[in-house]
């Protein structure tokens, strides 16, 4: 492929591919004053072959080999982190070592004078050969030997890959999984172990021991977070508010500021964007929180709407999304800077349009938009074939305004992964630095045409019929002030007789 020989990746969209998503809230308690709810939440995908026709399951494509990009990423932080550290330890050893203090401050003294040149020379010289015996670096030969035999256990690991990319089908790349790790030995047993161990939501064992990477399979059944949300007891503005996740009030994904002091990032905020508080008003903004991208998000009022007959207003994500990331917003605990070698300004921040979920998932992923809509030409220059448009890939939703009930709409984000040379790693040893997109979902929801007609019979009509009632007890007390104000001025023109009292 051209993409490994250095040239730009080429994107083409296929799909899209439908499943009908089906969800079930099982309560575990109520609080004692009714005012709080705790529940967990099962999943349930099925595809849907109507709606994504003339698409199948089985269509084969040519997708990111994520599992294997984030192991090498991983790896290369890993080694760095290693290397960083023994280098720290060893000049922090060095320093308490007597003899080199003592050469230390003989090379202060003498630094610059004329005579004492040579001295100094042999001085460093002397501290240089200390160093090099002791220190590991790139160049070592163990180091070298290490990387030697990984990359020729890349190939028993991940099925004897070719390039970067992985020909797989829809269904497998989605939920049945990738496989990887069949029958491994010696080296490449005790990598499939490690990434085994890792925890990672998106890599299961297969019953014959093999390890398997697929997007969504994690969340097809019982989910594993337990929240707890308020029922709007005393306060409706609050109902389904999120007060706990996992019985924890705040996440401990992102950057504090202190260990006393939860940052802005981590705060849970919202409703889980099954229903909204109701009675909204023009002009303000709601949260929601997604565990799957591990933040709030806020959304802002657009615009009043129409949908079936119901109305409502429409909301969608401003700018703060991730658009405005970095200090200069206050948000920078969301710059957790845990990659290297790509393209990121110098405070370790992301550019506009891009954020870092590598703290969420565990793994080096990049969040933007649909084909990066709205984000910094220093990510959209290194890929070709995008196309962004707002009316398709911004995410909003129609919530009807008194009720807080959504009427429809779409969460749409786009799952990224950096594509790089990685120094060693001889697959990747032409690549082009680049954001490559793996994948852009949307979860939607649209109110049924039966719903819409249990909606209308019992609020639209039952709201109709109160607004005919307060026309009518309006028009009908302007009526009765009329006949009585009628009243009053006849009876005044009235003439009045005075009858003389009888003798």
């Amino acid at each position: 492929m051209r993409v490994q020989q250095g040239a730009l990746p080429i994107v083409k969209e296929v799909g899209p591919y439908v499943y009908k998503q089906y969800r079930r809230k099982r309560v575990k308690h109520f609080s004692r004053d009714g005012s709080k709810i705790t529940f967990t939440q099962d999943q349930l995908y099925v595809f849907d072959e109507e709606a994504s026709a003339p698409y199948r399951e089985t269509d084969h494509i040519v997708a990111l080999n994520m599992h294997m990009n984030a192991f090498l990423q991983v790896f290369e932080r890993e080694i760095t982190d290693i290397l960083q550290g023994f280098a720290n330890r060893l000049n922090h050893r060095l320093n308490r070592t007597p003899g080199v203090r003592v050469l230390k401050r003989l090379m202060d003294r003498i630094r610059g004078k004329q005579p004492f040149n040579w001295v100094q020379n042999v001085i460093s010289n002397i501290l240089d050969s200390a160093k090099s015996v002791l220190q590991i670096g790139e160049n070592d030969p163990g180091l070298a030997i290490l990387l030697v035999h990984l990359n020729a256990n890349i190939k028993a690991i991940f099925n004897d890959p070719k390039s970067m990319f992985v020909r797989t089908t829809v269904k497998e790349y989605l939920f049945d999984g990738v496989r990887f790790c069949i029958n491994p030995q010696g080296l490449a047993k005790a990598i499939c172990n490690q990434i085994k161990d890792g925890g990672s939501k998106t890599i299961r064992e297969l019953k014959d021991g093999s390890l398997a990477f697929s997007f969504f399979n994690h969340k097809n059944g019982t989910g594993r977070e337990v929240y707890e949300v308020h029922t709007g007891k005393d306060d409706p503005m609050r109902v389904l508010e999120i007060q706990k996740l996992d019985d924890n009030h705040h996440l401990q994904v992102w950057l504090n500021a202190s260990e006393s002091e939860t940052s802005t990032c981590n705060q849970i905020n919202g409703t889980d964007a099954s229903s909204y508080p109701p009675f909204r008003q023009k002009g303000d903004s709601m949260f929601i929180f997604s565990s799957d991208i591990c933040r709030s998000v806020q959304l802002f009022y657009q615009k009043e709407i129409q949908y079936k007959g119901i109305p409502g207003y429409r909301y969608s994500i401003g700018e703060n999304f991730i658009n405005d990331i970095g200090p200069e917003h206050d948000n920078e605990c969301f710059c957790v800077d845990k990659l290297t070698n790509v393209i990121k300004r110098k405070n370790g921040c992301l550019y506009a349009g891009a954020m870092d979920l590598t703290n969420c998932l565990d793994a080096p992923v990049i969040l933007t938009l649909p084909h990066m809509l709205g984000a910094s030409n220093e990510y959209t220059k290194t890929i070709k074939g995008l196309k962004p448009d707002a009316k398709i890939h911004q995410t909003f939703v129609d919530v009807q305004h008194l009720t807080g009930t959504p009427l429809q709409g779409g969460k749409r984000v786009q799952f990224n992964m950096f594509l790089k040379s990685i120094n060693r790693i001889s697959i990747t040893e032409n690549l082009t630095t680049s954001l490559m997109p793996a994948i852009w979902v949307e979860e939607g929801i649209e109110l049924n045409d039966e719903m819409v007609a249990f909606f209308k019979k019992r609020l639209i009509n039952t709201l109709k019929t109160l607004d005919i009632i307060h026309w009518a007890a309006l028009f009908g007390g302007f009526g009765v002030a009329a006949i009585c104000l009628i009243y009053y001025v006849v009876q005044r023109r009235k003439p009045v007789v005075i009858e003389a009292p009888l003798k």
